[in-house]
């Protein structure tokens, strides 16, 4: 275990988070989606560091993080014209674009495939810590591999303390899901990660359909490869056993009250635990789908925090941002839905 300095993420903070990352060290760092554990993508070990710290599977790809377009050279083998519009469309921002892979990047970012994951990340602390390093950086989320994503700083301490060096703190994470991810590897665009970016938006500057991947609402297939962070079986989990209810609000109140005992809990939208014979914790409000993705990994960490043992949780809209709240819920949840 090592000595871990959480720090305002002023210049002189981001210039140290530079000079570990340039020796080979890992840093926590912010983004606009949740805060990320970042080591340069170049150097095989140091991302070793990632997976060591996140008890992370190995066969699950990261995503690398950059500032601008000329950093592309070298990570990727081809820069297609869909992916400039993508870029020009939603770079900055919470889009993941996945390519054929170059020479330059670190085989353990790519998990044993032959593409790689790039997004140009949005956060000014983010951005600056890039800048100031001069390098590409991988960087899952900063929690215990299959946990919640962190989008706070004290997540981050809460899960990672002891095991990295440095915490960023640059404040509360404005999206709160991870990034959308798309590939654009094969024939038809397929969007493998559904997030901020939603798939309409996609069509909408791609000029064609894209394929929504088979994992986003069901469990991998056996056998079948994750292309994506995000795809495994049960991720985002908080300890307890999550259930989602997917029906009407009279129903879901009649579903837990049948249901309620010690330790359960209702997972519910803002102003609907009131009349719930057991506690409750909100997740954003039922018609804001973006106000949901930013209050759902905080939500499941509170639930945590009051010790909650079984969790029934109100289904989402799956549609638009809503599409990436379940996503996510899902996981959280293996996949236990039960349809009122």
């Amino acid at each position: 275990m090592m000595n871990t300095i959480l720090a305002k993420a002023d210049k002189a903070a981001v210039e140290k988070a530079a000079a570990l990352l340039a020796a080979g060290q890992i840093v926590a760092i912010p983004t606009e989606t949740v805060y990320g554990i970042a080591a340069s993508a170049l150097n095989g070990a140091a991302v070793k560091k990632i997976f060591e710290a996140k008890g992370r599977p190995q066969d699950n790809p990261l995503i690398v993080h950059i500032d601008r377009l000329e950093m592309l050279k070298g990570l990727v083998a081809t820069v297609p014209e869909k992916a400039l519009a993508l870029a020009a469309a939603f770079w900055p921002g919470p889009l993941t674009i996945i390519l054929p892979r170059g020479p330059k990047v670190a085989d353990e970012v790519c998990a044993g495939l032959d593409t790689v994951a790039i997004r140009m990340p949005s956060h000014p602390v983010a951005r600056a810590v890039i800048a100031a390093s001069g390098l590409p950086l991988a960087a899952p989320s900063a929690n215990r591999s299959g946990g919640p994503s962190p989008t706070t700083a004290a997540d981050v301490l809460a899960d990672m303390e002891g095991r990295l060096p440095l915490i960023l703190d640059g404040g509360s994470c404005g999206v709160g899901v991870e990034s959308t991810v798309i590939t654009l590897a094969g024939q038809t665009p397929v969007l493998l990660r559904p997030g901020f970016v939603t798939k309409e938006q996609l069509e909408q500057v791609l000029g064609c359909p894209v394929e929504l991947a088979g994992a986003v609402l069901h469990q991998l297939k056996e056998g079948e490869t994750a292309r994506s962070p995000g795809m495994k079986y049960k991720h985002y989990a908080p300890k307890a056993h999550v259930t989602i209810l997917r029906g009407d609000l009279d129903a879901y109140r009649a579903y837990v009250s049948g249901h309620a005992g010690p330790g359960v809990w209702a997972l519910c939208f803002d102003g609907e635990g009131e009349g719930l014979p057991v506690p409750s914790v909100s997740y954003g409000a039922r018609e804001d789908d973006a106000s949901q993705a930013r209050e759902l990994f905080s939500a499941l960490r509170r639930l945590d925090e009051q010790g909650a043992e079984r969790v029934y949780a109100r289904c989402p809209h799956i549609g638009g941002v809503g599409l990436a709240v379940y996503n996510r819920l899902v996981r959280a949840a293996a996949f236990e839905v039960v349809e009122l």
